[in-house]
């Protein structure tokens, strides 16, 4: 039987069009996406086909330029229209007549949006900038090289050679994966070390390769979800990552605020966001009320690291709950600085305190 191949044109103007991109900006979930430059219309792929409305709600984003608020009081038929392309096979750039081709199955389809002209005027022209600085799907290979070894990264760790180290990074994923393997170490001062470590490799691979972070800081998070994973630096380590490059990996700050649902992961979280607030606050706003309330808790650690973590984020309408700690001389490790040292909530809670003074 002869399997058709189409060319892939916008089903609403018929011009034909490019290949989905994954766009610079990282989030935990996303679609490649792309635009129509003759009638603006926007797709996002779905490679599944079973995420469709998932993929919708990505390209309804996309068109509005994520601006929420706007997306969201769009009425369909109004102020847009949508359709749906497939089976579209992203390898070919075609759609495929059968679901299997070539010895692969394709169930990929393509969901466009349509902005009426007066909100595309709107939004339209940061849309185009978006696309043009995205990477088309194909490009992206794995990173692989000859050199890597596992005694090879734990031989630079060692010599602490963190520029042979990122070389290496840049050159291989795997990199990444063996110094997250090295975290499960008892020995806290090294696992901190690690921590920091890979905050400094993501931020270097990340400029060049951002899929390849974003996929490894995906994995890193979603393995915290497991008991006891946290307890060896997986949070603390996404903390890190994304406060190297928050305007890169900034949409994950809301994975990492997911685990304050959660009494097990309070510590951990909130070390990850008093890291993340120190580069940007805003990514991370929605956890002063949590933070606030852990002033109370009884673990003097976590009081303390979110005393510290309240002073990163900003908001001075905390200080007289942190006057409240300025004889609290319990003791703590904390990690700061490139070092892992002890202190008191009492001392934490009082540099709190002159941060969020100072004038802005």
């Amino acid at each position: 039987m002869r399997i058709l191949t189409i060319e892939l044109r916008c089903p609403f103007c018929n011009h034909v069009i490019e290949q989905p991109k994954e766009l610079k900006e990282r989030k935990p979930r996303e679609f490649p996406v792309g635009a129509c430059e003759n009638c603006g219309a926007v797709y996002a792929y779905d490679a599944t086909g079973h995420n469709q409305g998932a993929a919708f709600l990505e390209a309804l984003l996309f068109a509005c330029n994520y601006d929420e608020y706007l997306a969201f009081s769009l009425s369909y038929g109004e102020d847009y229209v949508d359709a749906v392309i497939g089976p579209y096979d992203i390898i070919t750039h075609k759609i495929i007549s059968e679901k299997i081709y070539e010895d692969r199955y394709v169930r990929g389809v393509l969901i466009f949006v349509k902005l009426i002209q007066e909100f595309q005027e709107v939004a339209g022209e940061k849309v185009k900038k978006r696309i043009e600085t995205a990477l088309p799907v194909s490009e992206k290979k794995k990173l692989r090289s000859e050199k890597f070894s596992r005694e090879k990264v734990q031989g630079y760790v060692s010599d602490n050679n963190l520029e042979e180290l990122i070389a290496l990074a840049e050159e291989d994923s795997r990199v990444l994966s063996e110094l997250q393997r090295m975290l499960y170490t008892p020995d806290e001062n090294s696992r901190w070390r690690i921590i920091e470590i890979l905050g400094q490799v993501c931020g270097k691979v990340g400029k060049k390769r951002p899929d390849v972070v974003s996929k490894f800081l995906s994995r890193l998070l979603e393995s915290a979800k497991y008991p006891g994973a946290s307890a060896w630096g997986a949070l603390e380590a996404g903390g890190t990552i994304i406060s190297t490059n928050p305007d890169l990996f900034g949409e994950y700050g809301e994975a990492v605020l997911s685990f304050l649902t959660d009494k097990n992961y309070w510590k951990e979280a909130t070390w990850a966001i008093g890291r993340i607030a120190a580069a940007k606050p805003k990514l991370v706003k929605y956890a002063f009320k949590a933070l606030r309330s852990f002033l109370d808790e009884q673990e003097p650690a976590l009081r303390g690291y979110a005393a510290w973590a309240l002073g990163n984020l900003g908001y001075d309408d905390v200080i007289e709950d942190l006057k409240k700690l300025e004889t609290d001389d319990e003791r703590l490790l904390i990690f700061r600085d490139s070092e892992l040292g002890e202190t008191t909530v009492a001392q934490l809670s009082k540099e709190a305190m002159e941060k969020l003074s100072k004038p802005k």
